[in-house]
């Protein structure tokens, strides 16, 4: 695909945006930055193929509106390439161990050489600077979950092991903090001719995201319990119940409004034991705790799922079913919000359905253009378009500097 080919629109239209790095976490943020308009050219290793490709129909979605060049970066005709990206280039987001581009001489500075407006964004496991000895570690997802903190906290209670959040769920939230971080960066490097530098650790994403389970654990000692299905360590009702169709609804429950309408529902506003207001029931509240436990669990078993679920936000008590992919792919709500698309797949040569572009944008909607490319699909347009005549295209072929499926 040739630059005049990709639509315009969205808000990021006449931005460039030069990915290189694999799986999930870098790339995905040059991705959203594509669905809103971006030109993303994604640079992929002449080594091997991107693993991503292998992990089901992940690479159709999350390298979607993406153009590609498979290039060896650290030949010496490839490392000129990447200089004639990287000039005309606003944005560059790399993923690789700490410290990897510079020591292949690619320092921000050299960069800023070539264009003083770019911004950069280097997405590791732990960071460009530190302790040595971790900087240059390599890292996927549970592993930054595990160093930051976020995995002691999630699973079922002592003695079960812990259990890190799936699928990928470090990997997707580094990516929209390098998305934003780029976006806010390209910002000021407009309005001033100067660009910037961001270094995005994984295992500090998760940190970020601990609300007052780090603030506790650093200001007053106490590590956080894992809770499983329950909303915290000390309430009765688990969030999660199992209803009479073998499915599952989440509850959201808090508040004096919220119990009073649960306990209506529940058969239970009459009882003595619970007159009193309250915004909460603890596990150690007995009798009360014992009955509303029960009659929770009785009021599941009678139900199915959906039912429950209905019943429970007539009475104004926050819940959802547990949804699956069959329920999410037939929901009126998914289907008028329109959460569910389809795009043209190259790699299968086939119409996949899978996520929508999101947010929703109301001024300059996002788009879809294509799926994830296959690997090399884009060498010669884009290397034309830098300048490449077909003779030096061909040469770079016969050398491997470029490489094609």
């Amino acid at each position: 695909m040739k630059h005049n080919e990709i639509p315009v629109f969205g808000n990021l239209q006449g931005v460039r945006v030069l990915s290189s790095g694999t799986n999930i976490a870098g790339p995905v943020a040059c991705s959203l930055l594509g669905e809103q308009g971006a030109d993303v050219i994604q640079i992929e290793s002449t080594a091997a193929h991107d693993i991503l490709r292998n992990i089901g129909e992940a690479w159709t979605v999350e390298h979607r509106n993406n153009r590609t060049i498979a290039l060896n970066i650290r030949s010496e005709q490839g490392e000129a390439v990447l200089k004639k990206l990287v000039a005309k280039a606003d944005i560059l987001v790399e993923s690789s161990k700490g410290g990897t581009w510079a020591k292949w001489g690619l320092t921000d500075e050299v960069l800023w050489e070539i264009n003083p407006k770019l911004v950069i964004a280097h997405v590791s496991g732990y960071g460009q600077s530190g302790d040595p000895e971790y900087v240059s570690r390599g890292s996927f997802d549970p592993i930054g979950q595990a160093f930051s903190g976020f995995l002691a906290v999630n699973g079922m209670p002592d003695p079960e092991p812990p259990l890190h959040a799936k699928p990928y769920t470090c990997d997707y939230i580094t990516a929209l903090f390098t998305a934003w971080a780029v976006t806010a960066a390209l910002y000021r490097a407009r309005e001033t001719g100067k660009g910037e530098s961001v270094d995005v650790a994984q295992y500090e994403v998760m940190a970020r995201i601990q609300a007052d389970y780090m603030m506790d654990g650093l200001n007053k000692g106490r590590q956080a319990p894992r809770m499983g299905i329950y909303g915290n360590a000390v309430c009765a009702l688990p969030n999660v119940q199992r209803c009479k169709d073998g499915n599952y609804i989440m509850t959201g429950i808090g508040g004096v409004p919220v119990f009073r309408s649960l306990e209506k529902l529940l058969g239970l506003e009459s009882d003595p034991d619970f007159a009193e207001p309250h915004g909460t029931i603890d596990r150690d509240e007995h009798p009360r705790s014992d009955k509303i436990v029960k009659a929770m669990a009785d009021f599941c078993a009678s139900h199915t799922a959906e039912e429950a679920n209905d019943l429970l936000n007539q009475y104004k008590v926050p819940c959802s079913v547990v949804m699956t992919y069959e329920m999410m792919a037939k929901h009126p709500h998914y289907q008028a919000r329109e959460t569910f698309t389809t795009w043209h797949d190259p790699i299968t040569e086939r119409d996949v359905k899978g996520i929508n572009t999101i947010p929703v944008f109301k001024q300059n909607p996002s788009r879809i253009f294509r799926g994830g490319p296959t690997y090399g699909m884009d060498n010669e347009d884009i290397l034309a378009e830098f300048g490449y005549s077909e003779a030096e295209i061909a040469d770079m072929y016969d050398k491997g500097v470029i490489k094609k499926a």
